[in-house]
């Protein structure tokens, strides 16, 4: 197998000898130290065999004057497949300029991929980095990452480090987000920690300050649930920081009113496309502004990024599709209504609950009255009701006689 590739690169020929006298041929072949191999009669007088192609011309010069004849029936490998494009130098110099652009293109950055950012967005990290110099067509090789970070750090509080790694055209952007501290409880503020809602109290946890309120009491908002004034039989009231949990359960009810007619979308059929080439942050329209004609259409944008055997080009192509419709009236599905309303009242209702406690359980009801709907949601759930408040505050120190 290696010999077949090695042949096939430095090029092999097909010949056809016809001679009176086959085996002098082979003698002198023998003789002159010309390999061949594949040997095939077709008759007395003529034979088949394949050698390389410098060979080749070795053995066609030494058979003059003999009393033979020699034909190439094919020739296969690198030399003559590319000894098919001497007569087009256009294709060469094409041919030449792509591995050259290939080569020297791969030291410079055509590629970003961003990982490890949750609540920075991608364009801001990459709009950070362009602003100090590292976009589209960066030299790729010295990139000073630590000089890098700091400034990129500067810029963007929320991250607490980051680094570009560079492989070939292509640049990792790795970064920790920066973890919020927590707000710190003052122990020297006296407060009560009030009810931030109504609900059924199921466990009073009080770590600093009197509970008053015990499980299976109803409060309602703004009750004080554990008090930071405490009596004592010896020294009288004594201020406290009133700090705690109160786990209680509580009710909601979410209402949405939602119209059963509604104007929907019939496409006409008439669509247009439109063409335009960004290459790097330039962008080519193949259309005047004038062409995008006025009226109700869906725009859908798609883009093709180019490549090169597995290397990515600094080259989109973006197609923008308009799909023209009418507005009309029609009247919708009561269920289909129903089921979306219910599935919106739901998330909102998972937004008010989820940072304190859980939801136990749902029941969604619906009511039609003319060409509105009302639905109603009611959830009980399980939650933290308990929230710090300060007994005074330094304005009302200053206003105290």
């Amino acid at each position: 197998m290696l010999k077949e590739i090695v042949n096939r690169f430095r090029g092999q020929t097909w010949i056809r000898v016809e001679t009176p006298f086959p085996e002098r041929i082979l003698n002198l072949c023998s003789a002159r130290g010309l390999a061949f191999w594949d040997l095939a009669w077709e008759s007395e007088t003529a034979f088949t065999c394949r050698l390389s192609r410098r060979d080749c011309g070795r053995l066609r010069r030494a058979l003059k004057g003999l009393d033979c004849s020699m034909t190439v029936v094919r020739g296969e490998g690198v030399p003559f497949f590319l000894g098919r494009f001497r007569h087009r130098q256009v294709l060469l110099v094409g041919l030449t300029a792509c591995a050259l652009w290939v080569t020297v293109g791969s030291f410079f950055i055509w590629d970003f991929t961003v990982e490890g950012n949750e609540t920075v967005t991608e364009e801001e990290i990459l709009r950070a980095l362009e602003k100090n110099g590292v976009g589209l067509g960066t030299l790729g090789l010295g990139l000073d990452t630590e000089d890098l970070r700091n400034h990129v750090l500067l810029e963007i509080p929320e991250l607490c480090w980051l680094t570009v790694n560079v492989s070939g055209c292509r640049a990792t952007v790795q970064v920790r987000e920066r973890v919020p501290t927590p707000e710190l409880v003052s122990k020297r503020q006296p407060s009560n920690v009030v009810a931030r809602r109504a609900g059924l109290v199921l466990k009073v946890q009080a770590l600093d300050g009197a509970a008053c309120v015990l499980p299976g009491t109803s409060v309602t908002q703004g009750q004080i649930l554990i008090s930071g004034v405490e009596d004592t039989e010896t020294f009288g009231a004594r201020v406290l920081t009133g700090m705690g949990t109160v786990e209680a359960r509580t009710w909601y009810t979410l209402t949405a009113n939602l119209p059963l007619t509604a104007p929907v979308k019939r496409y006409t059929g008439e669509e247009k496309t439109f063409y335009s080439l960004v290459i790097g942050t330039k962008r080519i329209k193949f259309f005047s502004n004038s062409g995008m004609e006025t009226g109700s259409y869906d725009k859908i944008t798609t883009r093709d990024h180019w490549s090169f055997f597995g290397l990515p080009l600094p080259v989109t192509l973006e197609r923008e599709t308009c799909r023209y419709y009418e507005t009309e009236t029609s009247t919708v599905d009561v269920t289909a209504v129903e089921t979306a309303a219910e599935e919106a009242l739901t998330e909102y209702l998972h937004t008010l609950v989820d940072e304190y406690g859980t939801v136990s359980s749902t029941l969604c009801s619906s009511r039609q009255r003319g060409d509105i709907l009302t639905v109603t949601l009611s959830a009980e759930c399980v939650e933290q009701i308990g929230q710090s408040v300060p007994i005074y505050t330094e304005e009302s120190d200053e206003n105290r006689p």
